[in-house]
């Protein structure tokens, strides 16, 4: 496999492989041994959803070290993380919506982790092996609310504050990608995944210690330096090595 999409045509919702912008669909289980249609499906009157649909978000914080620097903190000791609302997931293409236009709300690009297998207490060696691939997130932020609570999951829960997609990727190595965000054609934030304090495999196993996890779960691994805020109108893309952009607007 390669890119994986979940696309919708009428009533019907299917995966299937993208390649050069060709839909092959798929037959069978996505997370285990799936078959591709050999002729591509036409594309007209098929709308972009969620690549996946998974029964958990856990995002990942201050997982950058320009971030860390960035926000004055120390390097943690072990993985920061919370849980974030399914439904607050939006696909690429989808409209971001300020619920708070008078509170302060900021973009973050990250690179999430789709799970492929079911996991429960293993290595960062044995983890590389129950990831299905990765795809490109914003973890949308209302720093208001933020500032306000020590717990960070509703500020960062409200509908469509998880863009994600377009597609997963399955073919990849995630821990020397380049990650841009573009606010408006402007370039915000400009690192590497290699900046990345604790790497995927890491949080893998972190996770995984914790709590099990199942197919089609989602990690937010972090975001870089230069998170800023948005407001109606913005135009963003997340832009990662390997990956086909995510790019969503804002109202």
């Amino acid at each position: 496999m390669a890119a994986i999409g979940r696309f919708q045509k009428d009533d019907e919702i299917f995966h299937a492989k993208v390649v050069d912008g060709k839909l092959f669909r798929l037959h069978g289980d996505v997370f285990g041994s799936p078959s591709f249609d050999k002729n591509p499906t036409p594309r007209k009157g098929v709308k972009t959803l969620v690549p996946i649909v998974p029964s958990k978000i856990i995002a990942v914080g201050i997982n950058y070290l320009d971030h860390a620097r960035e926000m004055g903190r120390e390097l943690p000791k072990e993985p920061l993380i919370w849980f974030k609302a399914t439904t607050s997931l939006l696909p690429d293409g989808g409209k971001i919506e300020i619920p708070f236009p008078q509170h302060r709300t900021d973009f973050e690009a990250e690179l999430a982790i789709v799970i492929g297998r079911k996991i429960r207490s293993v290595s960062p060696t044995q983890a590389a092996r129950y990831i299905f691939g990765y795809t490109a997130a914003q973890d949308i932020s209302d720093r208001t609310i933020q500032k306000a609570e020590a717990q960070w999951a509703r500020c960062k829960s409200f509908d469509t504050f998880t863009p994600l997609g377009p597609f997963v990727e399955t073919m990849i190595d995630p821990n020397e990608l380049n990650i841009q965000q573009f606010q408006n054609g402007q370039l915000r934030q400009n690192s590497n995944t290699s900046q990345l304090i604790f790497k995927p495999a890491e949080l893998v196993s972190f996770i995984s210690t914790n709590m099990t996890l199942l197919p089609g779960d989602v990690i937010l691994t972090g975001t870089p330096s230069g998170v800023g805020p948005i407001q109606s109108g913005d135009k963003l893309e997340v832009r990662i090595q390997g990956l086909t952009p995510l790019v969503n607007s804002v109202k």
